[in-house]
């Protein structure tokens, strides 16, 4: 029986990492004694982008009753951190894994990785998602704080994660790790949604285009919407016509550059934008609705709305970069366009109109049971060091 205590966001803050998080702790804890730390105040609200939905309850998904929760802790107070140590301490685990996605996180990770070399000395595991966040690192002070904190996190750790090759390579260097320590895992499934009738979904979202193309995920200026709806406008005239843009997030930095884009489009009767973080009793609306997805980023480590795209088996059209261009090579229904490529985003848009299909692909890959199980090699491997 192995002891396991994984640090990561929780609902209060909500996002991809904080599914994310649920999801490998439950994975974990069907054969495993798992106990999770959650980080509740990530950062003052006011700077937070998705301001508008902290603290509500947009997820039924939580921990299993196997698992014992500490939450949580505060980035503006250290009482709060001593009592997660002390949880931590009287678990005793084999293995601490922390969930790295932005530096907002880290003196609280910093905090516990120096108390546990003190006193438990159990082995540590750091789970990168993101390499760097473009937001923290397009503002100075803050890309000079990360680069330094980080690399004092990362530094003298037992193992590290990371989704994909790229993203693998691009840690290695950034925060000059040693490639030995370093493990590839997918990034797991987001399939705990149910698909609806498409019909049914259209019809309660007030559709009635014949061709539905979805953007799901938080607008941000790396996503690369402008170039999608560029695509749109592209468009012969009598495919449009019969299209439906859904554009489906909330604003974050770069929002309101979309916002206007959408106003100011030729084809503006034809694109519906809901600027909101969606909550998980809507999300099998949209993705059912639509018969198509695209994710036109011009950088990406992975996303997790792609994780849940491939659940509905519906095509995906994506751009070529990074993690995610490795990872969604693994889906049958994707295909690839160069990133900001409007042209070759319009071609792939109409290829799936004229041949729409449901994509059949094998999933196991992206299972939590092969997650967890590559997740379980790695803990024997550091636990017997």
């Amino acid at each position: 029986m192995r002891t396991v205590c994984i640090v990561g966001p929780s609902k209060k803050f909500l996002s991809g990492l904080s599914y994310y998080t649920i999801r490998l702790a439950n994975a974990l804890a069907t054969s495993n004694d798992v106990s999770v730390v959650c980080l509740r105040k990530l950062l003052p609200r006011f700077l937070f982008p998705g301001k508008e939905h902290v603290g509500k309850k947009l997820s039924d998904l939580e921990f299993s009753s196997k698992i014992s929760v500490y939450d949580g802790m505060d980035y503006n107070s250290p009482l709060s951190w001593i009592r997660a140590f002390d949880f931590i301490k009287k678990k005793n685990p084999d293995v601490i894994i922390l969930q790295w996605w932005t530096s907002s996180v880290v003196h609280m990770h910093l905090f516990l990785k120096i108390l546990n070399a003190l006193f438990i000395k159990s082995k540590l595991i750091i789970e990168f998602h993101e390499v760097v966040d473009p937001l923290e690192e397009s503002i100075l002070p803050i890309r000079l704080y990360s680069r330094i904190f980080c690399r004092l996190l990362a530094h003298k750790v037992d193992a590290y994660v990371v989704h994909s090759g790229f993203d693998k390579e691009q840690i290695v260097s950034k925060y000059h790790l040693d490639e030995e320590e370093m493990y590839v895992i997918p990034h797991g499934l987001y399939n705990q949604y149910t698909p609806i009738d498409k019909e049914k979904a259209k019809s309660t979202l007030e559709i009635e285009e014949k061709f539905v193309i979805l953007h799901f995920g938080l607008i941000r200026r790396y996503k690369g919407i402008p170039y999608l709806i560029d695509a749109f406008e592209q468009m012969p005239e009598d495919v449009a016509e019969h299209s439906r843009l859904l554009i489906v997030g909330e604003l974050w930095e770069g929002g309101e550059e979309v916002v206007q884009r959408v106003e100011t489009s030729k084809r503006r009767d034809k694109i519906t934008l809901i600027p909101k973080y969606v909550s998980d009793n809507d999300i099998p609306l949209y993705f059912s609705a639509a018969d198509v997805i695209v994710f036109p980023y011009l950088r990406a480590s992975q996303s997790g709305a792609a994780h849940i795209a491939m659940c509905f088996k519906k095509p995906i059209i994506t751009s070529a970069v990074g993690g995610l261009n490795e990872s969604m090579s693994k889906y049958a229904g994707a295909s690839f366009v160069p990133p900001g490529d409007a042209n070759a985003i319009a071609k792939a848009l109409i290829g799936c109109y004229e041949r729409p299909k449901e994509v059949q692909c094998d999933l196991a890959e992206f299972s939590w049971d092969t997650i967890t199980s590559k997740y379980f090699d790695i803990i024997d491997r550091i636990r017997n060091k």
